[in-house]
């Protein structure tokens, strides 16, 4: 059972491992892997109007058995159709998720709005008073965008999930400096990137010795991407993550577990990181 939790700035609990819904699962059934990863342990699921899968993902939900308040259910607004308001987004998704509230409820990209994102941000502030969602936050949001909205804002972002991996470690760095300054919770997505999509990079010796250390130590085998899970728990930031096989989801949760990573090997994944940049999704945000 996922039990490891960090505590955001308005006081609710966030559980460090996510279940993500988007990448594998995008515009796909994910009732199945959504009921699986339940049923092995997982209580936070990560959701989004964009990635076209709510209602499977409230079937899922609905059909894996555990009490709503055992679960940490996130969803995002995608863009606000013509007529509409951010509320009545919340509303049509709340029903595809059959439940009256989500934990957290995220604005998902800061581009492509015809509504200013001050506007936007003044409504989630309504829809949190509501009690439609319990914390309210951001996603793939740059210093600039905190910029736009904070000095209007009478709630601050409680998270801002970003794609964040070793190989834009250092192209994070600002964004990541500037929420510390406002106590905002960094969350990541594509924290696995370098071992699933870029392998051969200057990482991959790092992983692999820590790996082979950890394995040793905690007397079982520890692979590279939980290595990768521990670097992000070192630093306090939840991972979402996602796969349709049982035993991933498993490894995924036996991360929670571990011993940590030294600070050498911290500092190592962070320099050989800082080697090369690979971005993945929101390719906007370098600019």
């Amino acid at each position: 059972m996922s039990s490891l939790t960090l505590t955001l700035n308005d006081g609710n609990k966030i559980p460090w491992l996510g279940f993500g819904t988007g990448t594998a699962l995008y515009s796909k059934d994910a009732e199945d892997a959504v009921r699986q990863a339940i049923q092995n342990g997982v209580v936070h699921l990560d959701g989004a109007q964009v990635y076209n899968n709510e209602e499977s993902l409230g079937v899922g939900i609905a059909t894996a058995g555990k009490p709503r308040s055992s679960l940490f259910i996130t969803t995002k607004l995608n863009l606000i159709p013509a007529g509409q308001t951010v509320r009545d987004t919340l509303v049509a998704s709340l029903k595809k998720l059959q439940t009256d509230h989500v934990d957290l409820f995220l604005i998902h990209f800061p581009i492509n709005h015809q509504t200013p994102l001050p506007e936007i941000w003044a409504q989630f502030e309504e829809i949190q008073k509501e009690g439609l969602a319990k914390s309210i936050g951001v996603s793939n949001f740059r210093v600039k965008d905190f910029e736009e909205i904070l000095p209007t804002a009478k709630v601050i972002p409680a998270v801002n999930q970003i794609e964040y991996h070793p190989y834009v470690f250092k192209a994070d760095q600002p964004v990541i400096e500037f929420m510390k300054k406002h106590n905002i919770t960094p969350t990541s997505y594509g924290g696995l990137t370098p071992i699933v999509r870029f392998k051969g990079g200057p990482v991959d010796p790092v992983l692999a010795s820590a790996a082979a250390r950890l394995s040793k130590e905690a007397g079982t085998t520890v692979t590279e991407g939980q290595v990768l899970q521990l670097w992000l728990r070192s630093k306090g930031i939840p991972a979402i993550t996602t796969s349709s096989k049982a035993s991933r989801v498993k490894e995924y949760l036996a991360a929670e577990t571990l011993p940590d990573l030294t600070p050498g090997e911290i500092a190592a994944i962070e320099q050989e990181g800082s080697k090369v940049h690979h971005r993945v999704f929101a390719k906007f945000f370098d600019s």
